[in-house]
């Protein structure tokens, strides 16, 4: 980071300790968020990294009157001690040996009945709970009501707002009305009658909408309500076009404006009016378990003397709602005059979560179309990028213009949105840091040597997708071709697995380390992470890795989950290397022994075979990496030039 930035960003912190002095907030933690918990976030909500300088898309800033600290997981190490030095800000290596965690580093640091303060906008009741509990020696008071931007970042971009739009059942494969029928069974099943979302990829989904006010991930900022008789969705109204409305009369869904939801939380009519409903203390309750591990029908007769009305549960995700909207839910209730317990809601993942991951015919049937045609694009890059090292011009090429040129390859197809993530283009020592972003005039210019690390991908109206491939522009080394040899034999070991329904990403995650594990190379990061439907190109609640921490969420591969198959290497100050092919879950058998799963690859896009070592290849992974090319040709042949179909050709040759 230049000299001026760090003035920068030491100037906006004193500035924040002033506020922290005035309010008397001992320590104030800004983590990576918005009002929706969401994983990439607008530029208005970039708090964090205004007043650190790490630009990452995960990480959490504690500011006390002497100290700073920035927490990120190990994607971002070597990214965040480069954008940190200089700023006064100490980088935490997450989950790293002897490294404190954020509540530890606090509960050591408080003083006791001091104040943490923090924007109860953007943390979530689980993120509160924790600290209450960590810090409750210290006597601890909480401050949520100031956000730290408001006074100081006098530049802060509008809050976003772009037309949203419907997306048809030729696309979705469900209408909300069926969608909104399985929710409220799932309520039934629970015993709650109140339904509250912030997550927009849920709300999204779970209404046939999709929006642009998350860069790279198309949603609409909003809230929803769902009870047994309404659906309420608060929406900007300058995002409601007319064919929205005309959309949400005809399922009777209510546009609210977006800054009302906590009024609406705090109203006591929506708990006395849905108390009132039919069955709300017989059908309603089902056998679904709250979060201390009690039945509803035990609460209820347990609480039958005590006014406790079980219509007035509420099923949420303690997770993703803020600290803000439960307070609100708390207080209109309270004035409702409805005796209730914080234990008594349903606290769980949502119901949706489980439904838009496993992807229905139609999904499925457009996102393996939408694959096939991105998987040729990326092999139309990749034949443009030989052709240039081939013709002895690569040197003409820098990061950023390689990602141009395949950015507008993807943009060429004909359902085309938008990218999924800013295209990741990393040259040698670059590619060590796995979210590496190349700027125009701050990138590496390429060179006939070493390797080439690129993971893009993009939103179509048939699907989301995501590719990562590592390429040699020449000459490499021994060390290069072995890494890579077994990055790609973790990858196709995972590819072909077969499992038994009721395992998890954890359960799989070995077959693509075990070869790194082998030689005591690890790459710290997740193995694969669940993709959404013109959504998220991250998406839970399935995910592989091998490692869960407290909060974390496991969940059980279905048939129609789509997961990445991700392994690499990082070698800081020298070459990363990745390569990312997108699986669905499918069924495989079914006998005496059980149900059989298995995955069967999305992406169509050939390994480097300059960079294979066939020493490192078993004779069934060998097989596994020729059956694949071949499947590659096969799929994507058809979709090129005679010249790019030749190339193709060359890159597929059984090994």
């Amino acid at each position: 980071m230049s000299d001026t930035m760090n003035t920068i960003i030491r100037k906006r912190i004193a500035a924040l300790r002033s506020k922290m002095s005035e309010l008397g907030i001992d320590y104030y933690l800004i983590p990576t968020a918005d009002y929706h918990n969401s994983e990439y976030v607008a530029p208005y909500f970039q708090t964090r990294a205004y007043f650190s300088g790490f630009t990452g898309s995960n990480g959490t800033l504690v500011v006390g009157m002497e100290e700073a600290g920035l927490w990120t997981d190990g994607r971002y190490f070597i990214q965040a001690e480069k954008e940190l030095a200089g700023t006064g800000v100490d980088l935490y290596r997450e989950m790293e040996e002897g490294v404190p965690s954020i509540s530890e580093w606090l509960e050591d640091r408080m003083p006791v009945e001091g104040t943490l303060g923090f924007d109860g906008g953007c943390i979530s009741i689980r993120q509160t709970r924790s600290l209450r509990k960590k810090l409750a020696r210290k006597k601890v008071r909480f401050a949520g009501e100031y956000d730290p931007a408001a006074e100081i970042w006098t530049d802060r971009p509008p809050l976003p707002s772009h037309p949203a739009f419907v997306l048809g059942e030729e696309y979705s494969g469900e209408s909300t009305v069926s969608k909104l029928a399985r929710l409220r069974e799932k309520m039934r099943q629970a015993g709650a009658r109140i339904y509250v979302e912030s997550k927009l990829d849920n709300l999204m989904w779970l209404f046939n909408l999709r929006g642009g006010d998350v860069e790279c991930t198309p949603v609409a900022l909003s809230f929803g309500v769902v009870t047994m008789d309404r659906q309420i969705l608060f929406i900007q109204d300058s995002e409601v076009t007319e064919a929205v409305q005309e959309y949400a009369d005809s399922i009777s869904l209510e546009l609210r404006p977006y800054e009302n939801v906590c009024a609406f939380l705090q109203d006591p009519e929506l708990y006395r009016n849905v108390s009132m409903l039919p069955d709300s203390r017989d059908s309603s309750i089902g056998a679904g378990a709250d979060s201390s591990g009690k039945t509803a029908q035990e609460d209820t007769e347990k609480n039958s003397g005590n006014n406790l009305q079980p219509g007035c549960r509420v099923l949420f995700n303690p997770g993703s709602l803020s600290t803000r909207l439960y307070n609100a839910l708390q207080r209109g209730r309270e004035a409702a005059d409805i005796r209730t317990r914080t234990h008594y809601d349903i606290e769980k993942r949502s119901p949706v979560e489980d439904f838009k991951a496993a992807k229905n015919q139609t999904e499925m049937k457009n996102i393996r179309a939408a694959y096939r045609e991105d998987s040729a694009a990326v092999c139309r890059f990749l034949y443009w990028l030989r052709r240039h090292v081939e013709n002895g011009t690569v040197t003409e090429l820098t990061e950023y213009s390689a990602a141009e040129k395949m950015d507008s390859l993807r943009a060429g197809i004909s359902d085309f949105i938008e990218l999924s993530f800013g295209t990741i283009s990393a040259y040698g020592p670059n590619a060590a840091m796995m979210h590496y972003s190349a700027k125009k005039d701050d990138c590496a210019q390429l060179r006939p040597e070493g390797m080439l690390l690129v993971d893009c991908g993009g939103q179509y109206l048939r699907g989301t997708t995501d590719v990562t491939r590592t390429i040699a522009l020449g000459p490499v080394s021994d060390d290069m071709r072995r890494h890579y040899t077994l990055t790609a034999v973790g990858n196709l070991q995972l590819m072909e697995a077969v499992f038994l329904h009721g395992c998890s990403g954890r359960n799989v995650d070995i077959l693509a380390r075990q070869p790194l594990w082998s030689t005591f190379v690890d790459y710290k990061c997740g193995t694969g992470h669940g993709i959404g439907y013109l959504l998220g190109v991250h998406e839970g609640p399935q995910n592989i890795r091998w490692r869960y921490s407290g909060g974390m969420e496991e969940a059980v591969l279905e048939p129609g989950m789509i997961v990445s198959d991700e392994p690499g290497v990082y070698i800081e100050g020298q070459y990363g290397i990745r390569i990312e092919t997108i699986l669905e879950v499918a069924e495989a058998a079914k006998n005496g022994d059980g149900r059989f799963l298995c995955f069967r690859p999305l992406t169509f896009v050939p390994f480097d075979p300059a960079l294979i070592d066939p020493a490192y290849l078993t004779p069934q992974t060998r097989d596994a990496l020729n059956r694949y090319h071949a499947r590659v040709y096969e799929e994507i042949a058809p979709l090129l030039d005679e010249n790019e179909r030749e190339w193709l050709r060359s890159q597929t040759q059984p090994i």
